[in-house]
């Protein structure tokens, strides 16, 4: 099929891009990356009047250490997030997700903050976001305001986002030297959406976990935090039994949907031996000195 017809602006500054939103009425749509905007285009699920291109704004496409956080603009590809070396150093955890993003097709024009822009349930920017509790820069025309992604992600392909406005940047916290990480990522292909993602992070103060952060993917209608199967952990030793523990709270927290792919029961399982998977690789890493 082809897009029903739009106009088009090249935007040149963030604040062009504004006024173009504005004008169309909230009936704009930007474009960055486009790997998810363009399929839905071509398909009519959805139809703006105007196309907004922010490829030529200026300063966009850059990752900055900011001193806390790490600041990732809204042009920056997958493939820099994937190679950039403060990410490497910084985030470990985010730059094992990225070889799990789609191909190398996807990576070379897809933006990280276009995806948490497009809410997917089954894409790993989302959790990933949740996971490092990052927030959300948005531009619009009364100013810019910072939002917790918590609040930003509001349901699948929904967020907080107003028709006039465009996410500029999104700053995710840097994890504490030492944090231990795991991620681990279930799909029938390499590349395929996945039927379940875990990812943990978790500190070591004495033997005993604090901080522990878990996120998941692909069991809901958006990327969770799993805040009961981390409070499970704050404070334990990480013993199997304890794992055991999350993992059951995890299974119990979560409401996985049924499809063609697999059935909730399936899903349910299969996050929760990822998540004994991911934890007990976070813990070795965050204690490498506590026998296992």
């Amino acid at each position: 099929m082809k897009p029903a017809p739009f106009a088009y602006v090249a935007a040149t500054s963030v604040q062009h891009a504004i006024e173009a939103l504005a004008a169309a009425g909230g009936d704009g749509k930007i474009i960055a990356g486009g790997q998810s905007l363009m399929p839905m285009l071509n398909f009519r699920l959805v139809r703006p009047s105007v196309l907004v291109d922010i490829n030529r704004i200026p300063g966009l496409d850059r990752i900055e250490d900011t001193g806390k956080m790490l600041r990732i603009g809204a042009l920056v590809r997958h493939r820099l997030t994937a190679s950039d070396p403060l990410i490497a150093h910084h985030v470990p955890v985010l730059h094992e997700a990225m070889n799990h993003v789609a191909h190398h097709t996807v990576r070379n024009r897809g933006t990280f903050c276009g995806s948490l822009c497009h809410a997917d349930p089954a894409a790993e920017m989302p959790m990933m976001a949740l996971l490092l509790d990052a927030v959300v820069e948005i531009t619009g025309p009364a100013g810019t305001r910072h939002l917790p992604v918590r609040e930003f992600l509001v349901a699948s392909l929904t967020t907080d986002l107003a028709p006039d406005e465009l996410v500029t940047a999104v700053e995710i916290a840097k994890p504490a030297p030492g944090t231990g990480w795991g991620f681990a990522e279930f799909a029938r292909r390499h590349g395929d959406y996945a039927l379940a993602c875990v990812a943990a992070l978790v500190e070591s103060r004495d033997g005993a976990a604090c901080n522990v952060r878990i996120a998941a993917m692909g069991i809901g209608d958006t990327a969770l935090r799993l805040s009961a199967a981390e409070a499970a952990l704050e404070g334990s030793g990480f013993s199997d039994e304890e794992i055991t523990r999350a993992v059951s709270a995890l299974r119990d927290e979560i409401e996985p949907m049924s499809d063609l792919s697999g059935s909730a029961d399936y899903r349910r399982h299969l996050a929760g031996e990822l998540a004994r998977n991911v934890l007990g690789e976070a813990w070795r890493r965050a204690a490498p000195e506590v026998p296992a």
